[in-house]
């Protein structure tokens, strides 16, 4: 699963990335949890545009935004399944990042590990949104899920699955509304190319902590 990240990336890197204007209010996230507010981006009349909203989609069907967060959507169902086959056919999205954390076990010991790439510079994960309205009328909850898929070579000793990391060209492909369900299944594969994956401090196990503590070297 995916289920810490970080975003810590300068506006500017971001900005040429997407190709688009970033909310002024957007800063350095050293811990992104579950149900926190992140940033996405979507496709509108063809252009990128940032969204925000909850990490933790909640179907527009829902009777409730209550119990557990469905902050990812297996690579291998996302078409099938009923909670997430609507949204991977109208409402797909990009989520921003720059790395994202997994722990691994030696014997009754955790360590965080960051993934990342080359310098720690941008990406995007594959990921998916939807819109809740609650049933009383109130404030509709705009929020998304990360596709995650079997790991590569560099994440797979310290877990079974990974975030898919869309490389940049695909990026418009990913959110064409016209595209078709076997390309946007291809797409779901394990990052191809080199990552690092770094110890860093067990800081990031407390959702509190969101700063560059996070990342120092693990002790």
């Amino acid at each position: 699963m995916c289920g810490r990240y970080t975003l810590t990336s300068p506006a500017e890197a971001l900005r040429a990335l997407f190709d688009l204007d970033l909310p002024a209010e957007v800063s350095p996230r050293f811990n992104v949890a579950p149900t926190q507010t992140v940033l996405w981006i979507e496709l509108r009349d063809g252009a990128f545009v940032a969204k925000r909203g909850r990490w933790g989609i909640v179907p527009g069907w829902a009777k409730s935004i209550s119990g557990p967060p469905l902050i990812n959507a297996r690579a291998e169902t996302v078409a099938t399944t009923p909670m997430f086959r609507g949204a991977f056919k109208k409402w797909r999205c990009l989520v921003p990042a720059d790395g994202f954390y997994e722990w691994q076990k030696e014997g009754k010991a955790k360590t965080p590990i960051h993934f990342r790439l080359g310098e720690r510079e941008p990406f995007a994960f594959a990921g998916l949104t939807s819109r809740w309205t609650p049933p009383d009328g109130g404030e509709p909850v705009d929020s998304c899920a990360i596709i995650t898929t079997v790991p590569n070579e560099t994440c797979s000793p310290v877990h079974d699955r990974m975030p898919v990391i869309l490389p940049r060209q695909e990026y418009r492909a990913w959110l064409d509304p016209a595209a078709s369900p076997e390309m946007l299944r291809s797409m779901l594969a394990p990052w191809p190319g080199p990552m690092q994956a770094v110890p860093v401090s067990a800081r990031v196990g407390n959702v509190r902590n969101d700063d560059p503590g996070c990342l120092d070297p693990a002790s």
